[in-house]
Formats: structure tokens, C-alpha cells, sequence
């Protein structure tokens, strides 16, 4: 079965910001720099689409639970979990979550996915659109993996053999 994810508001927002200042920026520096040989446009150009793309490219796009695997599907490559290795699901608010820090990845642009570190589980890696309607995975080798399906009841249900 397939879950679709989508992102919260403040994800949207950081999406729609990024996206206006990175055009903004591109734009700009051909407005003001327009007769000269100075190729520092072309590189920032480069740099803020490579960024871009790559966040475009890790954020999740949905999840499937088959018989025998969980997937995070994106764009590239498929993060696939064996079920057997699943050892608990977990619905999480914010409070049992706890104080949260991003320590590796992407915190708004296409959602929150990469390492971050809680309070309250240590150690987690996130392939989530919101903060919001939060799933704990803990796996067989102590991975805390953070999820965020639109339907986290049905979901875990489905997950929880």
C-alpha cells in the first residue's frame, strides 16, 4: 500500500522563499552585471541550482509497505527497509519527540529529511514533508527513523504485522 506525503505550511513556506530568493539572486546578478567577463554569475548560478536540485532530489515523495519492505520512494534512489528488521512503530506528537536539532540535512526546502539528533531518541534520520503526524521506526540495529505519512493511523496499522 501506498502513502502520499505533503508538506506543512512552514515547509511550503521555506520552499516558496528559497525558490523566489534563488530566482531573485539568478536574475539579479545578470540585471547588474550585464557587459562585463566576470564569470562569478555562472558559478553562483551553478551552486544555488545544484542545491536545488539536490533537495529536490532527496525529499520523499511518498511511502510503500509491501509484505516484506518498507520504501521511502524519491527521486534517485529508494531508501528500502526490510520488515523484519522493523523492531517498533510509533505514532509521535511533538512532546514525546522532544527538542530536536538538524545536524545533517535539509530543514524546510521540500520538507526535513537527513540526521537530526532529539532530546528524547538521540540519533534519528528523517524522511519527512511536515513536523507534524510523526512516525517512529526503530530498527533491529538501533536506527530511529522518522516518517510522515498524511494517514500515520493507517499506516502504523498497516505496518504493525
Amino acid at each position: 500500500m501506498t502513502y502520499n506525503t505533503s508538506l506543512d505550511s512552514t515547509a511550503k513556506g521555506v520552499t516558496i522563499g528559497v525558490t523566489i530568493l534563488f530566482a531573485s539572486i539568478i536574475i539579479g546578478q545578470y540585471s547588474i552585471i550585464k557587459n562585463t567577463t566576470h564569470t562569478t554569475p555562472v558559478y553562483t548560478n551553478i551552486s544555488l541550482l545544484l542545491i536545488y536540485f539536490i533537495a529536490f532530489a532527496f525529499r520523499p515523495i511518498n511511502y510503500k509497505v509491501s509484505a516484506d519492505q518498507l520504501i521511502v520512494h524519491r527521486l534517485f534512489t529508494d531508501i528500502k527497509i526490510d520488515r523484519n528488521h522493523i523492531e517498533s512503530v510509533e505514532l509521535l506528537n511533538k512532546e514525546k519527540l522532544g527538542w530536536t536539532i538538524r545536524t545533517f540535512g535539509v530543514g524546510g526546502l521540500f520538507g526535513y529529511y537527513g540526521k537530526f539528533n532529539s532530546s528524547a531518541y538521540g540519533n534519528m534520520t528523517w524522511y519527512a514533508t511536515r513536523r507534524n503526524k510523526t512516525v517512529l521506526i526503530k530498527t533491529s540495529n538501533n536506527k530511529n527513523i522518522i516518517l510522515t505519512p498524511d494517514e500515520p493511523e493507517k499506516f502504523v496499522e498497516n505496518l504493525i504485522p
